[in-house]
């Protein structure tokens, strides 16, 4: 399906069609622009975001200070980080690059909210074995995360999967201020996730979004569910706990397919055969609810990233976009296991899926306190980083 598809696009994308001259993101995003010469607002943004890295050199040495600053932060300790770990590409490599290539010592926090493949948990165990690290499992009690989905599904919304980033959002933080950690790894990057349309999701830490939709269609109270709240996140841990968020995969020549194939050699790692597909909720959702419901194809911007970063040709791209998302059988065992696994009638499914989409915008948000906070923390950290005085 593409977006011009949908029943809703009149809605959904008010804009002839356009795609952009160097990737493939088009007007399945409601927000693109683009220039005079057709290129969008997503490469305009990569290519002003790379001239601010500086050399192979500078990122080097970035890297080894970071890497410094963390042993010396640790010294005495058990663990001198802590990062999660979903079995994903890029947790999984930036597990291995953590302990083989900078020599530290993190602990792993992997959430399970219900929805591991099989196959994602034996790549988990295969690396904490591998590894020798140590992992904390933590399970979000799944009466209250089943409706929590069954929520946002209901709702109407874009983006089903915050529940499940929600909880390993406040599950990291809240384990690294148990063990009183105060450095947490990220395996975010530039290169191979630099573009995700802002139209096509919302942020996965709003609390207020999440309990105004939850609320809207709950059939259980949430009594056990991680919440972390704006001031905890934007003021209380970087601020009162001193914690600080590192991304060491920006500052490597990171390569997809070249992480993969380490991961596959050296720990035993198997693919899914997507981005995220890790977890059955994320795949259906990725793969069937948004190109099918808002004609968003998230793999649009997945190859978009790796275009823009020299890793796939717009040509690969196109090709690979030619092929289905599911394989027909498979969508259909998967939608029957999705349905009984949220306890959701075949009649609500085809209702929610028949429905014009709803927003973010139609619930209860932080927006506006998130962007006035944002605002407020950069002047704190300007006016911190002046002031300290000079080691």
């Amino acid at each position: 399906m593409i977006y011009s598809d949908n029943p809703h696009t009149d809605i959904l994308h008010k804009h002839p069609h356009q795609e952009c001259v160097r990737c493939v993101m088009d007007t399945s995003d409601p927000w693109i622009t683009f220039n005079d010469e057709g290129l969008c607002n997503h490469c305009r943004a990569y290519d002003a975001y790379v001239a601010t890295m500086g050399t192979p050199e500078a990122r080097q040495r970035q890297l080894d200070q970071l890497v410094g600053q963390l042993k010396a932060r640790g010294k005495g300790k058990d663990y001198d980080c802590i990062m999660g770990l979903s079995g994903g590409v890029d947790s999984s490599y930036l597990a291995w690059f953590a302990v083989k290539k900078l020599g530290l010592r993190p602990l792993v926090v992997h959430v399970d909210a219900g929805w591991n493949s099989e196959l994602a948990v034996n790549n988990i165990q295969n690396i904490v074995q591998r590894l020798n690290l140590d992992m904390h499992t933590l399970v979000i009690d799944w009466p209250e995360i089943r409706d929590l989905q069954r929520a946002y599904f209901l709702s109407g919304i874009a983006n089903l999967d915050v529940p499940q980033d929600h909880a390993f959002i406040a599950s990291l933080y809240s384990e690294a201020r148990k063990y009183g950690i105060k450095d947490i790894l990220n395996g975010g990057n530039m290169q191979t996730e630099s573009i995700l349309p802002n139209a096509w999701g919302y942020d996965a830490s709003d609390a207020v979004s999440l309990q105004a939709i939850h609320k809207k269609f709950r059939t259980v109270k949430l009594k056990n569910y991680p919440i972390i709240n704006l001031y905890q996140k934007y003021f209380y841990y970087p601020f009162v706990q001193k914690m600080r968020v590192h991304r060491p995969l920006e500052l490597i020549d990171y390569n997809k397919e070249g992480a993969k194939k380490l991961l596959i050699e050296e720990l035993g790692w198997r693919d899914y055969g997507g981005k995220h597909y890790e977890s059955v909720f994320t795949k259906f959702f990725q793969a069937h609810y948004l190109p099918t419901k808002f004609g968003y194809d998230k793999r649009l911007a997945h190859y978009a990233s790796l275009i823009v970063s020299g890793q796939m040709t717009k040509e690969q791209a196109q090709g690979e976009l030619q092929k289905p998302l599911y394989d027909l059988q498979e969508l259909e065992e998967d939608k029957a296991f999705w349905i009984k696994k949220l306890d959701i009638s075949e009649v609500e499914y085809d209702r929610v899926m028949s429905e014009q989409p709803r927003f973010y915008t139609d619930f209860a948000n932080n927006e506006q306190s998130l962007e006035r906070l944002k605002k407020a923390t950069r002047i704190a950290a300007k006016a911190y980083r002046t002031v300290r005085p000079k080691r």
